[in-house]
């Protein structure tokens, strides 16, 4: 009789189906009207709009690409920052259940990441056709870097992190072999993959180990929390991996093995790209991981990311003083970039964090006029030795000055953009008394200057019967060729902004302050570190005075 009895209310569980299923819509659509919050994503949404349509273009030939790529890039690329400056300064609202966060830290380094997008499409037009490779696909591809470089300065999950982290890779193994019918194209490509691969696994397996530890986690928020209490092996151990990750993505020694043959064998608008995109999605990940989850033990990782600071700034600059191409020079000059990059971090000041996104922004400028000057110089000589660029200065005064202020720029010669990006990290690291990093970043600073001004005596001190074979049969100047006209306007825009940004700088001074001072997480980062000191102060022992002594 029971089991009779029950027989009506097991004829009611379809509609209680039904009803459930009626009702998750419901659900679905508060969860995207609370939590979603798709808006902040809206310049990425562009970048990915502008990178399938260039899809779409490329299917109706090449002739079609060349016509109406180059301008969706522009329109996907304005679009999106036109969108960011629309983002500065709003309410933070976590996005994507918590995974994405637009604060001004983000928005910052994600706008540095599509200005170099950007200036990279613009000086690579003439490069990639003369190549013979396909326009379109090229411009994909580094569209698809591009979001994943601006996804990883706002990812607040170690899924959203991986993600983002994996479409920057495999993009930028992409475009390091594009040149399929160069060797070392090719080479290049299989080096950055083997080594990418590696990172990425060291990565995967210290975010399992920060998951075991929240207990089934994988927000930042969550992981922050679980480490504040746990100081086990297991910790430190995750700590290592992160910390290798970092390393990898800005070329930190003795992770930067793979940087000098990556950029020799890749296309120069590739690697103008990675040397600065990459680079500052990679200090982007640094403050994320490092100061939103690692705050308890930021004595430790910034005692191991002094050392990377120091050997980065001794190895990159020490080693450029032999090279005898550009790009490898850049390299290791990249490298030594890093090194000055790292004070900032270090410091975990207001300033100090200030002082990274000023300097990441100088950098752009500076580092893309110089690979405009050289992509210029191949275009016309196909060369890239340091002793083919004797007497340029007779042939071609626009390359001799903006590659010779772009130069100086980099060395920190003064009234250069570049000399107060270096001035503010220098100013910063005194002011917490990192000494030795300060010292240090001054004589290297020294060595760099003289492998920059060789380059530039090399194209004006030279005289005319002194030039290079490679200058004295230089071709006629010509900007009436396809490509050429964009790669004349990023030059001459980098080279303005790089010698007068110095003068002018105030702006990006107040710029940069405000990234920090907009962003709940580098505000609680400095406050806790303030307490820690404080409290250090207090409760360290008071040595006798010569009365209490008598």
């Amino acid at each position: 009789m029971d089991l009779f009895g029950a027989l009506p209310a097991l004829t009611e569980l379809p509609h209680l189906a039904v009803a459930s299923l009626a009702t998750a819509p419901a659900i679905g659509l508060g969860i995207t009207a609370a939590q979603l919050n798709s808006g902040a994503i809206a310049p990425e949404a562009a970048i990915l709009i502008a990178l399938l349509i260039c899809l779409l273009v490329d299917l109706a030939g090449e002739e079609a690409a060349i016509r109406w790529v180059p301008p969706i890039c522009y329109a996907g690329l304005g679009t999106a920052l036109v969108l960011l400056a629309l983002q500065w300064n709003t309410p933070l609202e976590p996005s994507f259940l918590g995974s994405f966060l637009a604060d001004d830290l983000a928005v910052a380094f994600r706008a540095v990441v599509a200005a170099s997008t950007l200036l990279s499409l613009m000086i690579s037009w003439r490069y990639v056709e003369r190549s013979g490779s396909p326009v379109g696909e090229y411009a994909a591809i580094l569209l698809a870097a591009t979001l994943g470089a601006m996804f990883l300065c706002g990812s607040t999950d170690l899924v959203s992190i991986f993600v983002s982290l994996e479409t920057l890779s495999v993009s930028s193994y992409l475009l390091s072999g594009y040149m399929k019918r160069d060797a070392r194209s090719g080479e290049a490509a299989l080096k950055y993959l083997l080594v990418g691969s590696a990172a990425a696994a060291v990565f995967l397996y210290g975010a399992s180990l920060l998951y075991g530890l929240t207990g089934g986690s994988t927000g930042l928020d969550a992981v922050g929390l679980a480490l504040q209490t746990s100081a086990t092996p297991v910790t430190a151990l995750a700590l290592v991996f992160v910390l290798a990750t970092v390393a990898f993505k800005i070329a930190a020694v003795p992770f930067h093995q793979w940087t000098p043959d990556v950029y020799e064998g890749s296309p120069t608008p590739v690697v103008a790209f990675l040397s600065v995109g990459s680079k500052a999605a990679g200090f982007a990940l640094a403050l994320r991981l490092l100061v939103g989850c690692f705050d308890t033990f930021d004595t430790q990782w910034k005692l191991l990311f002094t050392v990377l600071a120091v050997l980065s700034m001794t190895l990159g600059n020490v080693v450029a003083l032999a090279q005898t191409t550009m790009k490898r020079m850049l390299a290791y000059s990249s490298i030594g970039q890093a090194g000055f990059v790292m004070i900032g971090l270090v410091c975990g000041t207001e300033d100090g964090y200030a002082a990274m996104v000023l300097y990441m922004a100088a950098y752009l400028f500076m580092n893309l006029g110089a690979f405009a000057c050289i992509i210029l110089f191949s275009l016309r000589t196909g060369s890239d030795r340091i002793s083919d660029y004797a007497g340029l200065y007779q042939k071609d005064p626009l390359i001799t000055l903006g590659l010779s202020l772009c130069l100086l720029s980099l060395g920190g010669i003064p009234p250069m953009l570049g000399f107060f990006g270096k001035i503010y990290l220098f100013f910063a690291g005194w002011a917490d008394h990192q000494y030795l990093l300060v010292v240090v970043g001054l004589i290297t600073s020294v060595v760099s200057i003289y492998y920059y001004i060789s380059v530039i005596k090399m194209m004006v001190v030279k005289e005319p019967q002194e030039a290079s074979d490679v200058v004295k049969a230089y071709p006629a100047i010509t900007w009436n060729l396809a490509g050429m006209g964009t790669l004349r306007t990023a030059l001459v825009a980098c080279v303005l902004i790089t010698a007068v940004g110095g003068v002018l700088s105030n702006p990006l001074f107040s710029w940069a302050n405000e990234a920090v001072t907009g962003t709940p997480m580098l505000q609680q980062s400095i406050a806790s570190s303030a307490a820690r000191e404080a409290t250090a102060i207090a409760v360290a022992p008071v040595p006798p005075t010569p009365a209490l002594l008598g």
